[in-house]
């Protein structure tokens, strides 16, 4: 893991979880996703309205935060995948609205995946640390 400069003159930062690769943040936004739909489904809230939309727009950032700007597409699909599929239609199976609904929702996805990205982890300050190494006693020839 290295160490990036945030801005010139305010120190060095560390993310506090590495970013993930495309494949490891499409297998994470699909269990995330997976595990977010039964939870709405146990709450009663499983359903194409406000609090799912939100839920799954937040799980879609919060996916996105530790992966890759590349993977906001993959994010976005598998989070609409799971939110049409069980919240829109019920019954595990996808639909397209000819409307632009699906359109919209898949874009409000990737780009909250993209923004989070963007943002980057959260990060903690690294200081610096000057250390002083005393020179070497000087060698003997034998």
């Amino acid at each position: 893991m290295g160490l990036y400069a945030r801005r010139r003159g305010r120190g060095w930062t560390r993310p506090l979880v590495p970013v993930q690769r495309v494949d490891v943040s499409l297998a994470a936004a699909l269990v995330a996703a997976a595990v977010l739909t039964a939870v709405l489904a146990a709450v009663g809230e499983l359903s194409g309205g406000g609090p799912a939309l939100l839920a799954f727009t937040v799980l879609s950032a919060v996916v996105g935060s530790v992966s890759r700007r590349r993977a906001a597409p993959a994010i976005g699909l598998a989070a609409w995948a799971f939110f049409d599929g069980f919240g829109v239609h019920h019954h595990a199976e996808l639909g397209w609205d000819a409307g632009g609904a699906d359109w919209r929702r898949l874009g409000l996805f990737t780009v909250a995946a993209f923004a989070a990205a963007v943002l980057g982890p959260p990060r903690r300050r690294i200081r610096p640390v000057r250390i002083t190494v005393p020179a070497a006693p000087p060698r003997r020839r034998t």
